[in-house]
């Protein structure tokens, strides 16, 4: 049975930093490209970065550009997600999970794609 938890979420002022962790058990952590997602209740789960399954490349949408940077350690079963310059708008749920296809890869970040997801952490920023 696979399992995944998010952690390192939490309250942050706007300008700071948080460093998300997703550990996950079950299957064969590098054989997976992976993702991490976010949601606003009442909106859409949207992309936010995700990594290629040898860390070959990685991609990032929308706001996360030039302010978030995906990483993954193999041999620790982890992905992260470091967050600088935290804005109000950044506040949601965030999620991760694996590529629905075993070492399969896409550019696109989309929900639809991915598969094994986690609980979610919170992210929120006070202006």
């Amino acid at each position: 049975q696979v399992h995944v938890v998010e952690s390192g979420g939490g309250l942050v002022q706007a300008g700071g930093s948080l460093r998300l962790s997703c550990t996950a058990s079950g299957l064969t952590f590098g054989d997976y490209s992976w993702g991490w997602f976010r949601q606003d209740p009442g909106k859409e789960r949207e992309g936010v970065s995700c990594i290629h399954y040898g860390a070959l490349a990685t991609s990032y949408i929308g706001a996360a550009k030039g302010r978030f940077t995906i990483s993954r350690d193999n041999a620790a079963n982890t992905l992260y997600l470091q967050m600088n310059n935290l804005q109000p708008e950044d506040t949601a749920i965030y999620y991760c999970a694996a590529f629905s296809v075993r070492r399969g890869w896409s550019n696109a970040c989309r929900p639809r794609d991915y598969t094994y997801w986690g609980q979610g952490t919170l992210v929120t920023i006070s202006s």
